[in-house]
């Protein structure tokens, strides 16, 4: 891949690369243990982008994906890391996706839901993350369970506890890991959604920007690099983007 200084200074306008990193989804990303620093496979094809540029990596960590998306549409940041959603796409340019992820419900051993089908019905609230994936899936589909909105990812399932809803949804793992903390809760079999995780940059950074990621982004599935990266943060249940 060769960039020119031209659209090295159209990807990093201010010289270096400023890489929104969400944290509310343990599968891509999270905080080193030991210095605090944003790390996981995210942040690896953000260095690893970054330095296909030759110019140095500012990490901006938020909690939540509505945060990391306003900051890459509002052009603060220069590339981040998303699900694909058609509403996101007004201001982003998306690559294809290079992971995917199952979006699964959660609900109480007693909970007469037994089928993902059963979700969709008159009485039962919906805890997901603001602004994630999900909500805005399920904001689109569902037309008779009311969505409750936890401030981020990592927030849902106690809400969902707290307040004694009927279901929770999410990333599976972060759904599995959460429950761990509460006795007598269960994921519904299956999945609701397949969520693709692409890359993204601010639209007003033009098509040419845009083919330069999505070119990245296939060469990083296709020599290993995102496939090595899950195996090397112990990531399961993701898969690498076809």
């Amino acid at each position: 891949m060769q960039i020119s200084p031209s659209l090295r200074d159209t990807l990093a306008p201010t010289g270096v690369l400023r890489a929104s990193i969400n944290l509310g989804n343990p599968i891509l990303a999270g905080r080193d243990p030991e210095s605090g620093e944003p790390c996981g496979v995210s942040v690896d094809l953000a260095r690893a982008f970054a330095e296909r540029l030759g110019v140095e990596i500012e990490l901006l960590a938020f909690d939540s994906a509505g945060q990391s998306v306003e900051t890459v549409t509002a052009e603060r940041a220069d590339i981040g890391f998303f699900a694909v959603d058609p509403l996101r796409g007004e201001g982003i340019h998306f690559t294809a996706p290079y992971v995917l992820i199952e979006g699964c419900y959660l609900v109480s051993d007693d909970s007469p839901l037994t089928d993902n089908d059963q979700v969709d019905r008159a009485g039962n609230r919906v805890v997901v993350g603001k602004g994630s994936a999900y909500d805005l899936y399920l904001s689109r589909e569902l037309q008779q369970a009311e969505i409750v909105r936890a401030p981020t990812s990592t927030a849902v399932v106690a809400q969902f506890v707290e307040q004694q809803l009927e279901v929770a949804a999410g990333v599976k793992q972060q759904l599995e890991q959460d429950s761990q903390q509460h006795g007598g809760l269960r994921l519904l079999p299956g999945r609701f959604m397949v969520i693709q995780q692409a890359m993204g940059l601010p639209k007003g950074r033009g098509e040419q920007a845009a083919d330069c990621l999505r070119e990245f982004v296939e060469e990083m599935k296709a020599s290993g690099f995102v496939e090595q990266a899950l195996q090397r943060h112990g990531i399961e249940g993701a898969s690498v983007a076809p």
